[in-house]
């Protein structure tokens, strides 16, 4: 769920270097290093811009 492409270097830098059982909270407390649009249909879900994906959910 993280955007390598985020702006902002510096909290992808926290996160990377962040130990496992803390990355959960600094993602939130960095949420704009959270690829988005996160749209879910269902159990489905997906990242990003993707239409093509999205006409074919029923």
């Amino acid at each position: 769920m993280i955007n390598p492409d985020s702006k902002d270097k510096d909290a992808l830098a926290l996160i990377k270097y962040t130990a496992d059982e803390d990355k959960v909270e600094k993602i939130l407390e960095n949420q704009q290093v959270i690829k988005t649009p996160v749209v879910r249909n269902g159990k489905q879900s997906t990242l990003g811009y993707q239409p093509d994906v999205w006409k074919q959910w029923s």
